[in-house]
């Protein structure tokens, strides 16, 4: 299997990366970003780009890939509703409209967020503009198109977020996710559950395609 991951460097992205190259059955893990990923590894090849807005400079090398996931996003907190929306909905639409062209036999996964809304309404910003983000996904004619919305997510094996916030979050909380993850264990996922669950999905499908918490760790697990 040949992987495209978008947001690498991101938290979840390095959960998903790392599964991905310990997987015997991906031979290629090709990350796209603005960033290198700081990983050495016979299967990475990586893929610097700045306008990830229009990726017509790099079709060339974007298709022949059976599986994307899709873990970019930004938080709603740094930047105003509209540049959100524009990097939400834009970059992941830019990036699913030219690779369900060049990919027709693709498996697209979205990392969404539990509370998406899919109504596109509300007053919230993120669930609104996820939401809207999930719905042209799924209208898009992929293989298979799902979207994951994780709630809580524990970083494992190094994976650390790049928002200062979280990190301080994730400081504070790490002795409690372990406790919380035995009280409430369809609410807490690992990074590397999220990895697994991927690709899994990828290798078989799902039975939704709107995948909560409970869903993607039961994946995980079999």
């Amino acid at each position: 299997m040949k992987v495209l991951l978008f947001g690498a460097t991101g938290m979840v992205g390095q959960g998903v990366l790392r599964e991905c190259l310990q997987a015997p059955d991906v031979v290629l893990v090709q990350v796209v970003g603005r960033t290198p990923s700081g990983i050495n590894h016979p299967k990475l090849r990586e893929l610097l780009h700045a306008d990830l807005w229009n990726l017509a400079a790099v079709e060339n090398r974007l298709s022949g890939f059976d599986a994307c996931f899709f873990c970019l996003g930004v938080s709603a907190a740094k930047v105003t509703a509209e540049e959100y929306e524009r990097i939400t909905y834009g970059i992941t639409l830019a990036a699913a409209e030219t690779l369900v062209r060049l990919n027709p036999d693709m498996t697209f996964i979205y990392v969404s967020g539990a509370g998406t809304n899919s109504s596109e309404q509300g007053r919230t910003v993120w669930a609104r503009v996820k939401g809207k983000t999930e719905n042209a996904l799924l209208r898009l004619p992929f293989k298979g198109a799902y979207m994951f919305r994780p709630g809580i997510i524990e970083p494992v094996h190094g994976a650390k977020s790049k928002t200062g916030l979280y990190r301080i979050f994730y400081g504070i909380s790490k002795p409690l996710l372990p406790l919380l993850r035995w009280l409430l264990p369809d609410y807490v996922l690992t990074t590397d559950e999220i990895g697994l669950a991927m690709l899994k999905v990828a290798r078989i499908g799902a039975p939704k395609k709107i995948l909560e918490s409970r869903d993607i760790r039961a994946i995980a697990r079999h």
